[in-house]
């Protein structure tokens, strides 16, 4: 049925371009040819020939294996070609494409040792340059005979003599024992410094991110590792499979500073932890643990500063200001920077919505609320938002390294429920209902609240909790640092007490907003209603923002949904109406607010019609003022990886060529990335300064498996992230950007990379 579909929209393309061609477009089989064959026993290769004219897309292949027990791994796709064409959503712009042929290897693994053949699926998609068509996305299969499969344990032993004979060594010949293939001894080297060696057998490798060090003496804790620049290999992965990674041969030298709190001499006992493959026979050891002691003379260590780890491995490497902070162990330290940080996260773009979130709940207690009671709703939404901080900062630090909790709840099953539920409270605040608790609660609730209303105290925390978890995304580097030291100490309780310091200073000003608006408003009057259909105007743009992070409504609805609250909240307020003979002061400022309403509202429906997507910049990106619809982001030219293979290879392959590297983490529902997009990475100059750059970009909105090993490994939680690599593959750690930042200060930070 598909065959049948593809081919009959191939024919309608044709007849539509026969006005302008005599010559027809190839169908899809004949464009873009399709083989596969079995390279090995772990090693499958697809190929497609692509005819003159035609090229394919780089990110519209995927692959399936139809064949239980038998499965693919992640491909390995050839360098692509930047290339000004038709993109996949039919408009024109820079794409990654194949022209004339393209190769790309699979792995596979075996779970049915007894399975022989295999159905593979192979999907792509592609365009006629010449006849300006793109085509369907195709689906071709073919069914292929696997090698026999070797069979393997832990350590490979039983394929040892069919490796031997494919490698020409002596039947006998084997393995080397661990303690032989990857010898270590320690010294102490300037008395503060212990100096960690590992001699590896010829043909023998061993992995630079599976180092680590760990104290067994107590007083005497280690700081952060050293480790020399590695070399990209292709080999075994740490999970069994094949790919590049980053090893060291021959012999590898790795300091470890120390300290020891008493200064006397002492014998200093400790362990080195490290993993290698045997090149040749394609086998890797498992993780080695090896005991060793070295003799301290008195005062060694004696002066240096405590660092909290007793363990250090070559991904805990804390440069920047927020984790050198939390590492030196000082509570107060801790408590007082983290209280500031959080105080001045509170006045980012992203935490506004929190002032009319709880403006609105004030509010809506009508004339009865107090001084007192305004105090005390405000108490609740804060503690309460900075509770859900704290626990958030405990579970990354018990779950896992690379778990971002506030990730998920940026996903659609998430933000369209909680946008529904604020429109919901939008409606009664326009009164077509009341929501309220059963009156039993609420009496009994009412009782323990001094006589506030028990669903409001209730309702409050609950806010309290959604702003945390929805509102408050900006993952700056404050929270990013603290998250990320709470995932590599472990440490839950120093997780959740910066997390909830950071929650109390940024709903300090809240707390200020939310008393003193209970203080100031005027006595009960017609006002109050006019105040409710506000705050549902405010709860119904808090609605939308939700819906701005869901990735497939386009930003065209979004803006025009923005236009229609705008142009509807105008008419309102009588911005169509003319003023009756003696209208107050009040009247005629509430109808030129409904005017401007309106006005704003147009040039909103404008820029969302014509491309823009900014409701706060209604205009930029406009066709009307650009003159063009491209997306900013394509102007720069990004290459999307989604692997930490993906991100070595492009790192080895800018190595050959001496260029340096930047590499963007991009969501859907992060705010920061977009005005990254939309006002730094679409600025000339910035464009100009990055011409000579390799511009890679990682989409982790899903935050699946490859997108967490990605995060992990290079240390970052959650977007916006912007890393730069020298032009010998290195990140320069102290120039990475965490959070948002202007055109003007991207241009500076550029510019200390290109001098670094």
């Amino acid at each position: 049925m598909m065959k049948f579909l593809s081919r009959s929209l191939a024919l309608l393309l044709v007849l539509l371009s026969l006005s302008a061609h005599a010559e027809e477009p190839l169908m899809p089989e004949e464009a873009f040819r399709f083989d596969a064959q079995v390279i090995n026993d772990t090693t499958l290769r697809a190929t497609w020939t692509i005819a003159d004219g035609y090229y394919l897309y780089l990110d519209k292949f995927k692959f399936e294996s139809a064949t239980s027990g038998v499965k693919l791994g992640t491909a390995k796709f050839p360098a692509a070609t930047k290339h000004t064409g038709l993109t996949p959503d039919g408009k024109e712009g820079q794409v990654d494409v194949y022209f004339h042929k393209v190769t790309i290897d699979l792995p596979i693994s075996r779970t049915d040792t007894k399975a022989s053949t295999l159905e593979l699926i192979g999907k792509s998609q592609g365009c006629s340059e010449k006849f300006g068509i793109c085509y369907p996305p195709q689906k071709r299969n073919k069914t292929l005979t696997l090698a026999a499969a070797t069979s393997s344990n832990g350590s490979a032993v039983s394929s040892l003599k069919s490796l031997n004979q494919q490698f020409g060594l002596a039947n006998d010949a084997g393995p080397l024992p661990a303690e032989q293939a990857f010898a270590v001894t320690a010294s102490v080297q300037d008395n503060k410094t212990l100096r960690v060696t590992w001699t590896i057998a010829n043909d023998y490798y061993m992995y630079r991110d599976k180092f680590s060090f760990e104290s067994t003496t107590p007083g005497i804790r280690l700081g952060t590792a050293q480790f020399p620049a590695g070399k990209m290999h292709h080999g075994i992965t740490p999970d069994g499979k094949e790919g590049e990674v980053e090893v060291y041969m021959q012999e590898v030298s790795i300091d470890v500073p120390f300290s020891n709190a008493s200064g006397e001499a002492v014998a200093f006992n400790f362990v080195a932890h490290g993993q290698g493959c045997a090149d040749k026979l394609g086998i890797c050891y498992p993780p080695q643990k090896r005991p060793l002691s070295v003799e301290l003379p008195k005062g060694a260590g004696a002066t240096l500063a405590s660092p909290t780890a007793t363990t250090t491995s070559a991904t805990a490497i804390p440069q920047d200001e927020t984790e050198r902070v939390l590492t030196k162990g000082k509570w107060l330290e801790i408590f007082i920077y983290f209280f500031l940080g959080g105080l001045a996260l509170a006045f980012t773009a992203c935490m506004y919505p929190m002032i009319p979130i709880l403006s609105s709940i004030i509010v809506g207690q009508g004339h009865a609320i107090t001084t007192r009671g305004a105090f005390m709703l405000s108490l609740i939404y804060v503690e309460a938002m900075a509770l859900t901080f704290g626990v958030i900062g405990a579970l990354v630090a018990l779950v896992a390294k690379t778990v971002n909790i506030q990730s998920y709840f940026q996903s659609p099953w998430i933000l369209i429920p909680f946008a529904v539920l604020f429109v919901l409270l939008a409606f009664s605040m326009f009164g077509f209902y009341t929501i309220q608790m059963p009156a039993a609660l609420q009496g009994k609730l009412s009782e323990v609240s001094n006589k506030q209303q028990g669903g409001n105290l209730v309702g409050v925390a609950v806010m309290g909790v959604l702003s945390a978890l929805i509102i408050g995304p900006c993952a700056g580097p404050v929270i990013i640092g603290a998250l990320t030291i709470a995932s590599k100490e472990g440490n839950a309780l120093l997780g959740f007490l910066s997390m909830f310091v950071l929650g109390n200073g940024l709903g300090l000003p809240l707390l200020i907003v939310g008393t003193t608006g209970g203080k100031f408003l005027p006595k009960a009057g017609g006002w109050m209603d006019t105040v409710k259909y506000a705050a549902g105007v405010i709860l119904l743009a808090i609605g939308i923002m939700m819906l701005e992070r869901v990735s497939f409504i386009s930003p065209m609805m979004i803006m025009l949904t923005w236009a229609t609250l705008l142009i509807v909240s105008g008419i309102y307020m009588g911005a169509l109406q003319p003023l009756k003979d003696g209208a107050s002061g009040w009247s005629k400022l509430w109808k030129g607010l409904g005017l401007v309403f309106v006005i704003y509202g147009g040039f909103v429906m404008l820029g969302g019609l014509t491309g823009a997507r900014n409701v706060n910049d209604p205009l930029h990106g406009s066709s009307l003022t650009a003159g063009t619809t491209t997306h900013p982001q394509a102007k720069i030219g990004f290459k999307r990886i989604k692997t930490v293979a993906d991100l070595q290879r492009e790192i080895e392959l800018a190595k050959t060529t001496q260029r340096f590297v930047m590499l963007d983490f991009y969501a859907d529902w992060c705010t920061y990335c977009k005005q990254f997009e939309d006002y730094v990475f679409s600025d000339p100059q910035v464009q100009t300064l990055l011409a000579d750059f390799v511009l890679i970009q990682a989409d982790v909105t899903k935050s699946d498996d490859a997108d967490k090993q990605l995060l992990g490994k290079v240390g970052v939680l959650a977007p916006p992230a912007i890393l730069f690599f020298g032009q010998d593959g290195k990140e320069i750690r102290t120039l990475r950007i965490v959070g948002s930042m202007d055109a003007k200060k991207f241009i500076e930070r550029v510019n200390q990379v290109l001098k670094n």
